[in-house]
């Protein structure tokens, strides 16, 4: 009767040939990704900075002292104060995707420390069900895209596929859930190997691989997509600036126009 170990062990080689190969290649492409959404954001970040303001324009009713900018911008950011004035059903779906992501992210901690810190614990449940309200608030928000006439007219091939990243992301995640279970633990070992540099082998595992890959891609376009918006919105004038034209006079700086 024939031998069939070496075979065997032939296969177990390639196997892990091929964790190893894996393991390199997305350790490099973390590296690459983390660079280029650091530097190209503190680049949008400097170029908006440096962007002169030539006229005091805050949209009215705004506050007139430098504390009621900052309730402002704080009820900008938490609430979406403007978008909810603007049209409630876009704020609905809005809202409720970005506070979902907040959960998401706050979950996905737990993959970066050791030990897990206790609120990060505490948040675990709630992350979890956010990934659906993730799902539906950024379905909302592409059913709204073909829906609304005026804003399918606006929408371009980029703010589809953008929807559609975002929703393979959170789809993905959920199917590790729930579908396709994969190893918590060597994922905990892989992430921790990126942070400190003792790289670590990642579970080849196809949904969990098309999760990381689909996230690295978010963070390799984000410094030149729309999602800026995100620090974009601290820098927009109309909502940043005090309205006392009366009381001061308003000094453009010496600084260079953006495109310049």
């Amino acid at each position: 009767m024939q031998d069939c170990r070496p075979a065997e062990t032939n296969r177990l080689y390639l196997g892990k040939g091929v964790v190893l190969v894996l393991g390199t290649v997305y350790a490099v492409l973390f590296y690459i990704a983390v660079a280029i959404l650091v530097i190209g954001l503190a680049r949008r970040i400097r170029l908006y900075s440096r962007t002169p303001a030539p006229l005091k324009i805050p949209t009215t009713p705004a506050p007139v002292t430098q504390m009621g900018v900052v309730v402002r911008m704080a009820k900008e950011v938490v609430l979406f104060e403007s978008l909810f004035k603007a049209n409630k059903w876009t704020w609905l779906f809005g809202w409720i995707f970005h506070a979902a992501l907040l959960l998401v992210l706050m979950r996905h901690l737990r993959y970066f420390t050791e030990p897990v810190w206790i609120w990060v614990t505490w948040v675990q449940p709630f992350g979890l069900y956010a990934g659906f309200a993730m799902v539906a608030g950024l379905a909302g928000l592409w059913v709204r895209r073909f829906a609304v006439e005026r804003v399918r007219y606006i929408s371009s091939p980029s703010d589809h596929l953008m929807l559609l990243l975002l929703i393979g992301i959170a789809a993905t995640g959920l199917m590790m859930k729930y579908v396709a279970h994969t190893d918590i633990l060597s994922l905990k070992a892989f992430i921790l190997g990126l942070l400190y540099f003792d790289w670590q082998p990642v579970p080849a595992d196809p949904v969990l691989l098309l999760h990381l890959g689909l996230v690295l891609l978010l963070m390799i376009i984000f410094p030149f997509s729309k999602l800026l918006h995100a620090p974009g919105v601290f820098f927009s004038p109309g909502r940043n600036q005090v309205d006392n034209p009366r009381e001061k006079r308003h000094f453009v700086p010496q600084t260079k126009a953006a495109g310049e």
